[in-house]
């Protein structure tokens, strides 16, 4: 090891044992190998993903990545470098960085494509069984770990983790300046897809939720249209009112929400030869108008995590064109987890960002 900034003292991690068991405990200091980095980790976002390991011990209905055994929790995160493995040259003590969370074993024909989010062996934090970083201290591959311009916090080098599914998201959608938009779902993902659309150049964003506050805060950030989803609402009528608010069906739509109605209404509402991108986490079936989908060419994409896109996640906060920390509600310290997640949960007080402070 070469380098470092200070002693570390204790390492006080958020530990979720098993479905609804969350401690803070304190774990040993790890030490970097020779390509890793030690890192004093300084902000974490809460995803909602890390939410649904805390309460159901598991990631989406039909039991994805199930709670085995001890798991640090967080993913959305930026640290400050302490110590450099032998083999570090990209970055040295002193140096923050955002953390890319998901590394693939570098080896397998996905990997060596680059689709490396799709390697049978991605290492991604805080999935089983791979922990993650609500720790004081942390190491991970010094490649994966971007260092931060001098003007951009550690809060937005934590929120590139969204923002890099926002990017990815916009490649699957093939996103081309001056075209429409639909987006289901105004939580935190939904919410960073609208911004990096606008970035990229979409004419018109429109945005469907069943909470009229988030579509609010949607409109503060940018969303040209927005539709309040009651009871009264099927996927017909729900793309009927996107078509009339757009003038037409939209180019693209992102599902962000994972319920059918919205994927439902995502393929109605969207032109014939446009494309469909799912992003949020469905029941293990659904029923779509699969038919239509067909003889209309819309073309329905999967997301999956994000590959080569935080670069660009990291170019979009530094421009100082799309401010991350507005999607920031809730601060918290790492003593005061239980509460920060359970402010995650329950959306209270108007929940969408909620930072734990390390």
């Amino acid at each position: 090891m070469t380098g470092t900034t200070e002693a570390p003292q204790e390492n006080l991690s958020a530990v979720l044992y098993k479905k609804g068991d969350l401690r803070l405990v304190n774990l040993p200091i790890p030490e970097p190998k020779d390509d890793e980095v030690l890192l004093r980790m300084g902000s974490v976002g809460i995803c909602g993903s890390d939410v649904a390991f805390w309460v159901k011990g598991c990631l989406g209905g039909d039991g994805l990545f199930p709670v085995v055994e001890p798991l640090v929790m967080g993913h959305e995160a930026a640290g400050t470098v302490l110590k450099v493995g032998a083999n570090v040259k990209n970055l040295q003590p002193g140096d923050r960085v955002a953390i890319e969370p998901g590394v693939g074993c570098r080896y397998c024909d996905h990997c060596k494509v680059g689709r490396y989010n799709l390697c049978p062996d991605e290492m991604f934090c805080a999935t089983p069984p791979n922990s993650g970083n609500i720790s004081r201290y942390y190491t991970h591959p010094a490649d994966f770990c971007f260092k931060l311009p001098d003007h951009v916090s550690l809060e937005e080098g934590a929120l590139c983790e969204p923002l890099a599914v926002g990017v990815k998201t916009t490649r699957r959608a093939e996103l081309k300046v001056g075209q429409t938009v639909f987006i289901t779902g105004a939580g935190p993902i939904g919410l960073i897809n609208m911004l990096v659309a606008k970035y990229l150049g979409a004419s018109t964003v429109i945005m469907s939720d069943v909470r009229a506050d988030r579509l609010e805060f949607a409109k503060e950030l940018g969303a040209d249209h927005t539709i309040t989803v009651d009871g009264t609402y099927d996927s017909e009528k729900l793309a009927k009112e996107v078509v009339q608010a757009l003038g037409a069906q939209a180019n693209v739509s992102i599902e962000c929400s994972g319920a059918e109605i919205s994927i439902r209404a995502a393929i109605r509402a969207t032109k014939s030869g446009g494309k469909v991108v799912l992003v949020g986490y469905t029941p293990p079936e659904v029923t779509v108008p699969l038919v239509d989908a067909a003889t209309r060419e819309v073309d329905i994409r999967g997301v999956f995590r994000y590959e080569n896109c935080y670069p660009e996640a990291l170019a979009i906060v530094a421009s100082g064109k799309v401010d991350v920390k507005k999607l920031i509600t809730h601060n918290y310290t790492i003593e005061e987890t239980l509460e920060a997640f359970e402010t995650a949960r329950t959306g209270a007080g108007g929940a969408i960002k909620v930072m734990i402070h390390c």
